[in-house]
C-alpha cells in the first residue's frame, strides 16, 4: 500500500480512494466496541462503501442500506456503452454481498427524515429509527434553471446522466442517425456531476461517429469557457477527431438557456440548434432526499463538516458524495467512495464517544476517448477550514505523452473500474 505522504503517481492512483481511504481510517475502526444504529441511504459508490466499512469497523453496529433499485447501475464507463463499446450489462451490480455481511438492505425509496425522532420513512410506509443517519442521494436536476426541460422533454432529448434506460436511449438514438447528421451535447456550469465525463462522451461519440457514419459531427454547447483536463481532450479531439467535434464556450454564446422539446431545438445566448440527436445535461443540485431533510441549502448543494461529514443544518445526519459541498474534490465515484469511508469512520468514533480524525482523501478521474486511448487526473484531499482543498502530492498525465502511455492509462482505467467497484459491491 502507498504511503500516505507519498504523492499520487500514475502507477498507483489505480487502486484510487480504496488504499487511500482505509488506510487512515483502519487503527481508530479496528478498535470500535460500541454498538449503535446507523442508516445509510442511497446504494451507490457512496452508499454502499460507507455501509460496508461500518459493519466491518463494528460487526454489534445495526447498519442498514435504503436503496430501491435492487441493481447498481455504474456512471463510470456508461459512456462506453452510448458509443457501443460495451454492453448494459456490465455497468450492473447487485448488493448480495453488503446482505452477506450483515447489512440490512430494504429495497424501498426513503420519502421522508424526521430529524428530531431520528427516523427514515420508506415508501412501504415503514419507519426505521437511527442514531446516525448517512444521506448518499446522489444528484438530481435543477430543471427550473432549464426551461422547457422536464421528464417528458427527457425521453426526446436524453441526458444520460443517470446511467440506465437514458443511457440505452441515447445509444439507439445515435444508432437510428443518419450518416451527416450532427450530435449536440448541452454541458451545465459547474458544481456537476463528474466534470471530465461530458467531454469523454463527446470523445466517445465521436469515435462510434468515426467508425459508423463518418460524415456526422459533435456539437458542445458550453456552458463554461474552460473545462477540467481541457488541453488534453482538446490535443486528443485534433489527433483522433480533426474537426469532427466543436466546442462553443460560454464567451461565444454556448449556455444553453431553454429547449423546446417538440422541435428538438437547443436555445442559447445567441442562436438556436436543431441536432438530429440531443443530449441535453441540465443543471444539477443535491439529490430530493436531501432537500426534504433539510440537509440543502439556498446553493441546492449539502454544506457539511468536512470532518465528520455531517450536516451543518441538520444534526445527526451526514452527506457524502455528489450531493454534499466538497470545495475542491470533485464530485466523482472514487471521491464518493473515500467520503463513505471516511464518514463511517468518524461516526464508528462519534458513537464510541471517541473524536473523529481527521481525514485525508484521494480522489482519480480516469477518462477514455477512444478505445486504447486514457489519461487521469488525481488528487490529494484534505480539511481547510469549512471545506476540502487540494493538497499537494496530486498528478495528471502529460499533454505531450507517447501513445503508449495513453494505452497503459485505458488499461488502468479498465483496471481501476474493476477495483472500485469489487471493493464497494464485490
Amino acid at each position: 500500500m502507498r504511503p500516505m505522504n507519498a504523492p499520487v503517481t500514475r502507477r498507483n492512483v489505480v487502486l484510487g480512494i480504496t488504499a487511500a481511504a482505509t488506510s487512515y481510517a483502519v487503527p481508530s475502526i479496528l478498535r470500535a466496541q460500541s454498538a449503535g444504529r446507523v442508516v445509510v441511504v442511497g446504494g451507490g459508490f457512496g452508499g454502499a462503501a460507507c455501509a460496508r466499512a461500518l459493519k466491518r469497523a463494528n460487526a454489534k453496529l445495526q447498519v442498514t442500506l435504503i436503496e430501491p433499485n435492487k441493481v447498481f447501475i455504474s456512471c463510470p464507463f456508461s459512456n462506453e456503452v452510448i458509443a457501443g463499446l460495451r454492453e448494459i450489462e456490465a455497468q450492473q451490480f447487485g448488493y448480495d454481498k453488503l446482505v452477506a455481511e450483515g447489512i440490512t438492505v430494504v429495497a424501498q425509496a426513503a420519502t421522508t427524515v424526521d430529524p428530531e425522532r431520528r427516523s427514515v420513512t420508506t415508501t412501504d410506509g415503514a419507519t426505521l429509527t437511527y442514531d446516525r443517519l448517512v444521506l448518499s442521494p446522489g444528484i438530481d436536476f435543477h430543471v427550473e434553471a432549464l426551461p422547457g426541460y422536464d421528464e417528458a422533454a427527457s425521453e426526446k432529448m436524453p441526458h444520460a446522466w443517470k446511467a440506465g434506460a437514458q443511457t440505452l436511449l441515447l445509444r439507439r438514438q445515435l444508432e437510428a442517425m443518419e450518416d451527416g447528421g450532427t450530435v449536440a451535447i448541452a454541458i451545465p456550469a459547474n458544481p456537476s456531476r463528474c466534470p471530465p465525463a461530458p467531454y469523454e462522451r463527446a470523445s466517445l461519440i465521436a469515435h462510434y461517429l468515426k467508425t459508423k457514419k463518418p460524415r456526422a459531427k459533435v456539437l458542445i454547447l458550453d456552458a463554461k469557457d474552460s473545462f477540467s483536463q481541457q488541453r488534453l481532450f482538446e490535443r486528443a479531439w485534433k489527433e483522433l477527431y480533426g474537426n469532427m467535434i466543436e466546442r462553443i464556450g460560454l464567451s461565444q454564446g454556448g449556455r444553453v438557456t431553454s429547449v423546446d422539446a417538440s422541435t428538438k431545438t437547443i436555445v442559447t445566448e445567441f442562436g438556436n440548434y436543431t441536432p438530429d440527436v440531443a443530449n441535453v445535461i441540465p443543471p444539477q443540485r443535491a439529490g430530493h432526499l436531501a432537500q426534504i431533510a433539510g440537509a440543502a441549502d439556498a446553493t441546492g448543494w449539502c454544506p457539511i463538516d468536512p470532518v465528520t461529514f455531517e450536516s451543518k443544518l441538520v444534526p445527526n445526519i451526514h452527506v457524502i458524495g455528489d450531493a454534499c459541498l466538497g470545495g475542491g474534490i470533485p464530485k466523482s465515484a472514487s471521491a464518493a467512495s473515500a467520503q463513505g469511508k471516511a464518514c463511517a469512520a468518524a461516526i464508528v468514533n462519534l458513537l464510541a464517544g471517541r473524536a473523529p480524525e481527521t481525514p485525508r482523501l484521494t480522489g482519480v478521474c480516469y477518462t477514455t476517448v477512444a478505445p486504447g486511448y486514457g489519461f487521469s487526473l488525481a488528487g490529494n484531499y484534505q480539511p481547510r477550514g469549512d471545506i476540502y482543498a487540494e493538497v499537494e502530492g496530486g498528478a495528471t498525465s502529460p499533454v505531450d505523452a507517447p501513445r503508449e502511455l495513453r494505452a497503459r492509462e485505458a488499461d488502468e482505467a479498465a483496471r481501476w473500474f474493476q477495483t472500485i467497484t469489487a471493493d464497494t459491491f464485490g
